[in-house]
Order: structure tokens, then C-alpha cells, then sequence
């Protein structure tokens, strides 16, 4: 018997080091009493993932598919709650905690742990955790966790940042010997808006999550960047053929993807068709011009940018 920790499809960075930071702590502390706590990922991670793996001389988890679970195994989530967010074929049933700083969107049929925090990071709420319960990461994880906070808060920059993600981070930073933060930050930046090995496709599956909103599937993809005019000016035409090609691969509604730069504060929204432009025109305003609308000093999609558009469809 195994308890499984999973992050989100897609995973990013927050989503992995989340799991393999709660799996370390439910193995080094008696009163969680879990069997076999054990990492999981649901697909290949991206090139700030494996860059940051790749600095601390870390493995990613290994890849889970849900016929890998047998029967008298559980499983627990991480930095996502809602079902379009896990993984496919995950028997509900199965699910005995999630711990998330998203909206929740749950119907189980049995009670289950939750541990819900309106902090930035998923990895925020796990050194919390630890701290709480004596546990102290060994310098290679608190290197990961500090920077899986700093990527999902974009440097402490975006709106989703508390005071809670500073405190963390700073226990952290001392724990992983890491004396720059704001240098250390730039290094993540950098991996972070590498996309010159990718398709794409790949890019506008990068970073994406799929929302049900008024009864219509929307993607919003977020590509975090310090390169975002070189990349439309660029990129545009081949990643409108590519959003085209995974919205009807996915069989969504609407398509979106957010150029951010993480530098200027700034977004700007690809926008696919007259039906997704009449969408964003009346959630963030102003008129799409040639596939783009620029949103402003938007950072989060979790908190800037999906709702605008859910509100837009009520």
C-alpha cells in the first residue's frame, strides 16, 4: 500500500516541489501516519522545473498514471483541488487530502483532510507545515521550495503574495544557505522565459489549466517571460495555428494564452477568434487588435486574470 502525493496536470514548479516536499515531511514525522508517502508528477516537467533540479542536483518524481494505483492505495493532492485540474482517471474515491491555495471547487461522497491557505505558493503552506510540526527540509529541498515560492509569487511581485510567502522564504533562504535571493529570483526569470527548445505548441501547452465557467471549458495558458514583444512579434502566426490546434484537441470552448513579462508587469493576451475577443474586450476592457489585447499590470492568473473571464460568462 502507497500514499501517492500529486500535483496538477501540467505541473510547474510549485506543483512539484509541493509534492516532494509533503512527501518528505509525512515520512519524517510519525503523526501524519501515512503508508509509504511517495512523490508523484503527472507529466514531464518544464524547463524551470528541470533547470532548478538540474542547480540542486535533484531528480523529479517519477511520472504516475492512474492505472499505476492499485486498489488499496491513496492519494493526495497538491496545489490543485479541482477535478479538470488532476489526474485523468484518478478514482475520487481514492483522494484522502488535498493541501491547496486555490479556489475550491469539491463534491466527494466521504469527509477528507483539507488544508486551504489564501498564500502564494502551495509550498508556502508545506513550510508552514514544517515548521509547525519541528520538521527542517535538508538544504537541497528548502532550495526548491524557495524557489518554487518565489516562481508561483513571480519575485513577491504578484498580487497572490502575502506577508506569510516573505516569512516562509526568508526560514527557507537561511535553510538553503541562499544569501541573494533577488539574484537567485533573476536566475529563475531566465529559466522561466527559456523557450527557444520549444514548439508551439509546447509553449501554449506550457503552463495551461482548463476552467469550467458558466458552463463553457476555458484554457488559459500563461507563458512568464522577459522577452514578451520578441516572442508576439515572432511567434504570433505559429501560435495561433497552435492554439487552434490544442483547442480542438482538447475540446474547449475558449482559448487564451497570457504573455506576462515578469520584469515590466505586464500582459498581454493572445486571443484566438471573434468569440474569445468578444470575451476578453468585456473582462479586462479595451479592443483586441490583431489577436492581441494587452491587460496591463496583470500578473496572476489566478487572481487577475481567470476571473475577469469567468465573470465575463456568467
Amino acid at each position: 500500500m502507497k500514499t501517492y502525493i500529486i500535483g496538477h496536470l501540467k505541473p510547474d514548479t510549485d506543483s512539484v516541489v509541493a509534492a516532494m516536499a509533503l512527501a518528505s515531511l509525512y515520512r519524517g514525522v510519525d503523526c501524519f501516519s501515512y503508508s509509504n508517502p511517495e512523490a508523484a508528477i503527472t507529466g514531464e516537467i518544464n524547463p524551470e522545473t528541470q533547470f532548478l533540479m538540474d542547480k540542486f542536483g535533484m531528480t523529479a518524481p517519477a511520472i504516475l498514471s492512474a492505472e499505476q494505483i492499485q486498489s488499496d492505495d491513496q492519494v493526495i493532492l497538491v496545489d490543485h483541488n479541482e477535478e479538470d485540474q488532476r489526474l485523468v482517471g484518478l478514482n475520487p474515491e481514492q483522494i484522502v487530502e488535498i493541501v491547496d491555495h486555490h479556489k475550491a471547487k469539491l463534491n466527494f461522497n466521504q469527509p477528507i483532510f483539507l488544508t486551504f491557505k489564501t498564500w502564494g505558493s502551495s509550498n508556502t503552506i508545506i513550510a508552514f507545515m514544517m515548521k509547525k510540526n519541528d520538521f527542517t527540509p535538508d538544504q537541497k529541498l528548502a532550495s526548491l521550495m524557495l524557489a518554487a515560492i518565489l516562481s508561483d509569487t513571480v519575485g513577491f511581485k504578484s498580487p497572490t503574495c502575502t506577508p506569510k510567502d516573505k516569512e516562509m522564504a526568508t526560514w527557507l533562504a537561511e535553510l538553503a544557505q541562499i544569501t541573494d535571493v533577488e539574484t537567485f529570483t533573476l536566475e529563475i526569470f531566465k529559466a522561466k522565459s527559456d523557450v527557444s527548445k520549444l514548439s508551439c505548441e509546447e509553449i501554449v501547452k506550457n503552463d495551461y489549466k482548463v476552467f469550467d465557467f458558466g458552463g463553457k471549458k476555458v484554457m488559459i495558458d500563461q507563458l512568464e517571460t522577459v522577452e514578451q514583444e520578441k516572442i508576439i512579434s515572432e511567434k504570433k502566426d505559429c501560435l495561433l495555428d497552435a492554439m487552434r490546434q490544442v483547442q480542438n484537441e482538447l475540446q474547449v470552448d475558449l482559448i487564451f494564452v497570457a504573455i506576462t513579462d515578469i520584469l515590466k508587469v505586464n500582459t498581454k493576451l493572445l486571443v484566438l477568434d471573434e468569440a474569445a475577443a468578444q470575451v476578453a474586450s468585456q473582462a479586462f476592457g479595451g479592443t483586441v487588435q490583431n489577436n492581441v489585447l494587452d491587460i496591463g499590470a496583470k500578473l496572476s492568473r489566478k487572481k487577475e486574470i481567470a476571473p475577469p473571464i469567468e465573470k465575463a460568462l456568467s
